[in-house]
C-alpha cells in the first residue's frame, strides 16, 4: 500500500499527507468534447514546433504548507511531491485506472468511461517471467528524443544512475526499490557476495557468543583482527545508542529536566554533560537528590555533583548500561533503545560491510555493481529479480533525474561500474533537494515568500506548455474556496466538507457546485484519514508489543473510535464514510462488508467481548467505549479508583499525560478534530490530562514524526495503486516512514509473502491477516474514506484544455502542457 505523507513514492510514488493532496484526482469535468462514444481522444499529443505561448497569464494552484524537499529522490509530503512532479517524467506510463501502459512511445488506445484515449510516455516496458528459472525480467526502452529542461538528452545513463542513488546504502528518502528482489542489491548494498555474507553473519554470531576478553586461538574461524574489530562495532554502536536515548530525552522531555536534575532544558543544553544527566535520570539509570543535585548512578553508585559541573559523560553512561545488561543484546532485548532498529543489528551489518569485503574471494574489490541492473544501450535498461514481485513494476517506475545535475559526471563510467558518485556518499544529490531539474513540462524556477514560481519548460517532449507561467502558493485550507472565488487562485483542493460545499455554493449564481465562478470536480481519495499511536512512546514498560502495551493502546483507539461517525458526518456529510480498515477503499485489496471475518475496529473489549449492541444509540455507545476504555486500562496496569471514576497511577513506562497532535490550522478546521477533542473530555475525565496540539503550521506535526518524539496525530495516507505495505509497516525498511514503530515478525512475513504472487485473491486474504495484526497492535485507527475535491476558476481557466475524466489515479496535471488560461 506503498504510502507517503500523502507519503506517495519516487515514481509512481508514495508519500505522507496529513492534509489533503492537492491533485490525487477528481471526478470528470464537463466534457472538452461531445462527440460519439466511440471517439477517440488524443490525452497526450504528438511533438509539436515550439511556438510562443498562448498565454503568459500565471496559473495559481493553491497549496498547503510545503517542507521545501523538492527532490525526486527526498520528496515525503503530497506537496513537495507534486510540486517536483511537475518538473520530472517517469518510466512508466499508467492509464486512467492505474493499469500500466506497456507501449507508451508509439502510444497504447484504453476505452474508459465510453471513450477510447491514448495513452503516450517516456517508455515502453516488457516484463517477461521465466518459471524455469524463476526470475523476472524488466526492460525498460526509452524515447530517444526526450531533453532535459536545460537541453540535455536524456538517456539509459540517467536511469542506471537514478536506480544507483535509490540503492546506495546511504539513501535515506521514501522509495524502498532496495527492497525488491533485485539480482545482487543485498550483495552491493553490503558490498559482499551472498556466500560472504552468509559467511560473516555467521562469523559476527560466534564471535559474539565468545564475549569480552576471549582469547582467540588457531582453531577458531575467525581471526584476532576480526575479533577486535567486532567488538570495537559493537562498543561504538552501543555509545551511539545511549547518545540516541540522550538526545531523545532532550527532544521529548525537556520539560522535565528541572524535575530531574534540577536544571531547565535551556540551561542543559549549554552543557552536554547536564544533557546525559538528565538522560540517565529519565531513562531510570540515575537519581539527583533535589538539595545538593549529586547525580548517583542506579547500578554502580558512582556520583556526579552537578552543582560543581562534574558531569556524567556518554563513556559513563555506557558503563553503566553495560554494567546493568551486561552485553548489547540483552539491552537490545529490554527494548531501551529509542532507535529504529536494534543496535545489534546495525552493529553487525556494519561488521559485515565493513569487514566482509576484506574476504579473499573478493580479492579487495567488493562488490562492484548490482547484477540486475543493466544498460543494453543508450535508450535501454533491463532489471531482472528473483522469483516474482507484485509490487516490482512500480517501484522500477522511478523518475528518471538527470546525472549531469544530481550526481558528477567525472565519477560516471558505466563500463567500469562508476555511477555518479562516490559508493555510501550522497551528498551531492541532497544538496539540490531545494532546487529540482528535470524533464517535466515546467522548470521551478524559485520559492519565494511561500509561492513556487515556475516557467515552461520549451524543451518538453510532449510540445511546450500553453501557459507559460505556472505558481504554486502556499496558504491555508481556509482560504482556498476564498482564493478561487475572489481570483487570487486558480486551482486548488479544499477539504470537502459541508462548510466547503456551502462556501463554494455562495459563489456560483446558480448556487451549486459548479457554476459560473468555480467548477468542482470530486472522485474517491486514494488515500484515507487515520489516527495514529507511535507503539514506542505510548507503552507500558519496556516492551512494546507486550499485551499491557497493546492494551493501553486499545484503550485509547476504542474511545478514538466510537466518536469517528459523529465527527466526520458533520465535516463531510456524504462525502466521506467511516473505514474500519487502515486501506484506501478504493484499493482492489481493501476489506468490504461481505468479506469473511470483516469486523468494525476496536469493537471488542478486553475479554473479546461486543461492546455495541444493535439497539443503543449514540450516547450508550460512548458510555459503553468509556466502560472498555477503563477495562483495558486496568488490564494494562494503571490504578483505577472506583470511587472518584478517575486512575490514580500509571504503570512503570506509561503515564497520565499525553499529547494528540491535530494539524488543524490553529482554529480546529480538521475533519478528525471533533474525534480528538473527545478523547481529551473522555480521558480527562478518567484523571488523565490529554494534550490537544493544533498548530497553524503542520510542519510542526511532521518535524515531530522525523523525530519519531510524537505520541498520537491526525492525518492522512496517500497510497499508490499497489496495495504494498513494505515502506510502512515493515521492520526492515529504512524510509522512516514507520512512525507507528510497529515491529512485528509475523507482520514482516505476510508483506513479503503478498508480495510474491501475481493472484489477487490469495493477495487480498494476505493483506487482511496483516491488518488484522495491525489493528491487534492499535497503533492505526482508521478514520474515513473522503472524496478529493479539486476546484477551478471558471473564469479564468479554460475548462475545455484541462484533461477530460479526471479519475482517482488520472490526476488533471497529468495534461498539464494543454492547459490554457482565459485572457481577458
Amino acid at each position: 500500500m506503498k504510502k507517503s505523507r500523502v507519503l506517495r513514492l519516487l515514481g509512481i510514488a508514495l508519500i505522507f499527507v496529513m492534509v489533503f493532496s492537492l491533485f490525487a484526482g477528481c471526478s470528470s469535468k464537463p466534457e472538452a468534447t461531445t462527440e460519439a462514444d466511440t471517439e477517440q481522444v488524443e490525452t497526450e499529443k504528438e511533438e509539436v514546433e515550439v511556438e510562443t505561448p498562448k498565454s503568459t497569464t500565471p496559473l495559481v494552484a493553491g497549496y498547503s504548507a510545503f517542507s521545501e524537499k523538492f527532490s525526486p529522490f527526498f520528496a515525503d509530503t503530497g506537496y513537495d511531491q507534486e510540486a517536483v512532479d511537475l518538473t520530472q517524467v517517469n518510466l512508466i506510463t499508467t492509464d486512467r485506472t492505474g493499469a500500466v501502459v506497456y507501449n507508451a512511445i508509439d502510444g497504447e488506445v484504453i476505452p474508459y468511461n465510453g471513450k477510447d484515449y491514448t495513452y503516450k510516455g517516456l517508455a515502453d516496458l516488457e516484463v517477461n517471467y521465466d518459471e524455469s528459472v524463476d526470475k523476472t525480467v524488466y526492460k525498460w526502452t526509452i524515447r530517444d528524443d526526450v531533453k532535459f529542461s536545460d537541453g540535455k538528452l536524456l538517456t539509459a545513463d540517467d536511469i542506471i544512475f537514478s536506480y544507483y542513488t535509490l540503492s546506495d546504502p546511504s539513501y535515506d528518502g521514501s522509495s524502498t526499490l532496495y527492497s525488491i528482489p533485485i539480482i545482487g542489491m543485498k550483495d552491493y548494498r553490503t558490498q559482499t557476495s551472498s556466500e560472504v555474507y552468509d559467511k560473516f553473519d555467521a562469523m559476527f554470531s560466534k564471535i559474539y557468543d565468545a564475549g569480552l576478553d576471549y582469547a582467540v586461538t588457531d582453531a577458531d574461524e575467525f581471526t584476532q583482527e576480526q575479533y577486535d574489530a567486532m567488538c570495537e562495532i559493537v562498543n561504538s554502536e552501543w555509545k551511539k545508542d545511549v547518545q540516541a536515548i540522550v538526545d531523545y530525552c532532550a527532544a521529548n522531555y525537556g520539560a522535565y529536566y528541572e524535575d530531574y536534575v534540577g536544571y531547565p532544558l535551556e540551561v542543559a543544553m549549554e552543557k552536554e554533560g547536564l544533557k546525559v544527566a538528565a538522560g540517565m535520570a529519565l531513562w531510570g539509570f540515575g537519581e539527583v537528590d533535589a538539595e545538593t543535585k549529586v547525580l548517583t548512578t542506579a547500578v554502580t553508585s558512582t556520583e556526579f555533583n552537578l552543582a560543581n559541573e562534574e558531569y556524567p559523560t556518554v563513556d559513563d553512561y555506557l558503563a553503566e548500561v553495560t554494567a546493568s545488561y551486561g552485553d548489547l543484546a540483552s539491552y537490545a532485548d529490554a527494548g531501551e533503545s529509542p532507535q529504529d532498529v536494534s543496535p545489534l543489528s546495525i552493529a553487525k551489518d556494519v561488521f559485515i560491510s565493513t569487514e566482509g569485503p576484506k574476504d579473499p574471494s573478493l580479492a579487495g574489490k567488493g562488490v562492484p555493481n548490482i547484477a540486475g541492473i543493466k544498460k543494453l544501450s543508450d535508450t535501454e535498461v533491463e532489471i531482472t529479480l528473483n522469483g516474482f514481485d507484485a509490487s516490482a513494476v512500480y517501484k522500477l517506475g522511478i523518475q528518471v533525474a538527470p546525472l549531469h545535475y544530481y550526481g558528477n559526471e567525472s565519477k560516471y563510467n558505466y563500463d567500469n561500474n562508476e555511477f555518479g558518485f562516490d559508493f555510501g556518499d550522497l551528498s551531492n544529490v541532497k544538496a539540490k533537494t531545494t532546487q529540482p531539474l528535470g524533464a517535466g513540462a515546467y522548470r521551478l524556477i524559485k520559492y519565494e515568500n511561500k509561492v513556487i514560481y515556475y516557467e515552461a519548460n520549451e524543451n518538453y517532449y510532449k510540445g511546450e506548455p500553453k501557459t507559460y507561467y505556472v505558481q504554486f502558493k502556499e496558504g491555508s485550507d481556509a482560504d482556498k474556496i476564498s482564493g478561487v472565488g475572489i481570483g487570487t487562485i486558480d486551482v486548488t483542493d479544499p477539504s470537502f466538507g459541508n462548510e466547503a460545499v456551502a462556501e463554494i455554493k455562495s459563489y456560483n449564481s446558480n448556487t451549486e457546485v459548479s457554476g459560473d465562478v468555480i467548477t468542482t470536480n470530486t472522485v474517491d481519495n486514494l488515500g484515507y484519514g487515520y489516527i495514529g499511536i507511535n507503539a514506542e512512546n505510548v507503552k507500558v514498560g519496556t516492551d512494546s508489543a507486550s499485551e499491557e502495551s497493546k492494551n493501553l493502546r486499545k484503550a485509547f483507539a476504542t474511545i478514538l473510535a466510537v466518536y469517528r461517525e459523529l465527527s466526520i458526518d458533520s465535516y463531510y456529510g456524504e462525502r466521506a464514510s467511516i473505514i474500519n480498515y487502515p486501506m484506501s477503499n478504493t484499493s482492489w485489496a481493501a476489506p468490504q462488508k461481505s468479506d469473511e471475518g470483516y469486523k468494525i475496529s476496536f469493537s471488542t473489549d478486553v475479554e473479546g467481548n461486543q461492546i455495541y449492541t444493535s439497539d443503543m444509540n449514540a450516547e450508550d455507545k460512548y458510555e459503553a467505549a468509556k466502560l472498555a476504555a477503563v477495562k483495558y486500562l486496568e488490564a494494562a496496569g494503571f490504578t483505577y479508583d472506583a470511587d472518584s471514576g478517575k486512575f490514580t497511577q500509571a504503570p512503570d513506562g506509561a503515564k497520565l499525560e499525553y499529547e494528540i497532535i491535530v494539524p488543524a490550522d490553529g482554529k480546529g478546521d480538521h475533519p478528525s478534530f471533533t474525534v480528538a477533542t473527545l478523547f481529551k473530555e473522555t480521558l480527562d475525565n478518567l484523571g488523565f490530562n490529554i494534550i490537544l496540539n493544533d498548530p497553524s503550521d503542520s510542519n510542526v506535526l511532521w518535524d515531530k514524526l522525523d523525530a519519531n518524539s510524537q505520541e498520537l496525530w491526525c492525518a492522512a495516507w496517500g497510497a499508490t495503486i499497489d496495495p504494498d505495505m513494505y515502506q510502512i509497516y515493515h521492520s526492515s525498511n529504512s524510509t522512516n516512514s514507520n512512525h507507528y514503530k510497529i515491529f512485528d515478525l509475523e507482520l514482516d512475513k505476510l508483506i513479503i509473502d503478498a508480495r510474491k504472487s501475481d493472484d489477487q485473491g490469495y493477495r487480498k486474504a494476505t493483506y487482511k491477516a496483516a491488518l488484522d495484526i495491525i489493528i491487534d497492535w492499535a497503533v492505526e485507527i482508521p478514520i474515513y474514506q473522503r472524496q478529493n475535491c479539486i476546484i477551478f476558476s471558471s473564469e479564468r481557466v479554460d475548462l475545455d484544455t484541462v484533461t477530460p475524466d479526471i479519475t482517482t489515479f488520472w490526476k488533471w496535471m497529468e495534461d498539464i502542457e494543454n492547459v490554457e488560461m482565459i485572457n481577458k
